[in-house]
């Protein structure tokens, strides 16, 4: 039997209502989701099942995991966070602008943070090899960008808008428009990555994935801010996303912590 965003819609449903049962029992508030959430039917074939490995530093004799990559100004070009100006051409879409702020729990900045973003183009696809829709690649537009955060915490990148797709979990699955954030801690195994989305998607209470973020504060969490001050005149709109590492307010990151 072919599952159906109607199969999907009820199964969130019920793990809405059953998160708001386990508050209203005295539950606290759960600000990530939970990995074996089964509207998002790849989450239990990808989620650890083993609890993390505990690794003593001191008795590791090459801490090669921990100690690089090693990223610093030298390996950001000018025009790596300009995602419009990477190719000889100019990308078909509507041009943005998104900036924010790395932050701590304390709403400190997290100078000098490796930001890298990458998304797809504005019909909708990704330029990977292994991706399946038929929506037309863009010559002028790979998808891909990287930042270092400045002394403030900020990032900046200048962008096309993504459009949505289909992923094929169910019958007419489509996910949100939005872009992937990865931050690279200082080595490669402290990785986090998360999404961003943009205001009033028609189709956040369609999609398990932004919806396994049961919470809805902590959903709202991932949807940008558009800016009207931070809009380019004649070029591009402008949105604000902050990303909070972690404490009760922090930014959701894929595959839990």
């Amino acid at each position: 039997m072919t599952l159906t965003q109607a199969d999907i819609d009820l199964e969130i449903a019920a793990q809405h209502a059953a998160y708001e049962k386990r508050i209203a029992d005295g539950a606290p508030v759960e600000h990530q989701p939970r990995r074996d959430y089964a509207p998002y039917r790849s989450s239990l074939l990808r989620h650890p099942k083993q609890p993390p490995v505990s690794i003593d530093v001191s008795k590791d004799p090459e801490v090669v995991e921990l100690s690089s990559p090693a990223f610093g100004e030298r390996d950001i070009t000018e025009i790596d966070n300009d995602l419009t100006r990477q190719h000889h051409g100019e990308p078909i879409g509507e041009r943005i602008t998104v900036s924010g702020r790395l932050l701590d729990r304390d709403g400190r900045p997290i100078r000098g943070q490796l930001v890298e973003i990458w998304q797809a183009n504005s019909a909708g696809r990704y330029a990977h090899q292994r991706e399946q829709h038929d929506a037309p690649l863009d010559p002028n537009f790979t998808g891909v960008g990287r930042t270092l955060t400045d002394d403030d915490g900020h990032y900046h990148f200048t962008t096309i808008q993504p459009g949505p797709y289909p992923w094929r979990q169910h019958l007419n699955a489509w996910r949100p428009a939005h872009i992937h954030f990865s931050l690279f801690g200082t080595a490669f195994t402290q990785r986090l990555v998360t999404q961003m989305y943009f205001p009033s998607d028609p189709l956040f209470p369609y999609d398990p994935i932004i919806q396994s973020v049961t919470d809805d504060a902590a959903r709202q969490r991932l949807v940008a801010t558009y800016d009207h001050n931070l809009s380019v005149p004649e070029f591009s709109m402008g949105y604000v996303w902050d990303i909070v590492l972690d404490g009760p307010h922090a930014t959701w990151i894929e595959e839990g912590r």
